[in-house]
């Protein structure tokens, strides 16, 4: 899979991909994939993608059955699963089964407004900066434009070169 459109400079190209790209780039299925389309992607920078809150949803019989509302740590997932984008398309990886990126981290986790069924859930992400082998991003998710979730977080990538020996 190419990452970079032509007829543009690799650094400053923006893509984007359909829910067949994201899941060329992200090893999650349902009910855990998170991320419905990326609306833009410059690499090395930032991110924009979208996920569908519908009220089918596996969680909201239970978070609530009253008053359905999107679980905050469902939100921080749909952050991080746009943030391993990013990382991806960054290391101009496509990742294979043995290819992880894994949460590290996170400092600064606000929820500011509930998530609804219905709502359209604008995820971002900014590369902060990588080092060591972390990445550190900032992220926030808005429905509509309003704020609805904040947070700092830090992920790791595991490759096949990165992963533990298997043990005999």
């Amino acid at each position: 899979m190419t990452l970079d459109p032509t007829n543009q400079s690799a650094a400053t190209a923006a893509i984007s991909l359909d829910i067949m790209g994201v899941m060329r780039l992200l090893p999650h299925r349902y009910p855990f994939l998170l991320v419905d389309r990326v609306l833009e992607c410059v690499k090395g920078e930032r991110i924009r993608a979208l996920k569908n809150v519908t009220v089918n949803e596996p969680f909201f019989p239970g978070h609530f059955p009253h008053r359905p509302v999107m679980p905050g740590v469902i939100i921080i997932e749909a952050l991080a699963q746009t943030a391993g984008i990013l990382a991806f398309v960054t290391a101009d990886v496509v990742p294979d089964e043995s290819t992880r990126f894994f949460f590290v981290g996170i400092d600064e986790a606000r929820f500011r407004k509930p998530v609804e069924p219905g709502d359209q859930l604008v995820l971002t992400a900014k590369l902060e900066r990588q080092m060591r082998g972390i990445w550190k991003f900032s992220t926030v998710a808005y429905v509509g434009a309003d704020e609805v979730t904040s947070a700092q977080m830090m992920v790791a990538p595991e490759t096949n070169k990165t992963a533990p020996k298997a043990r005999a």
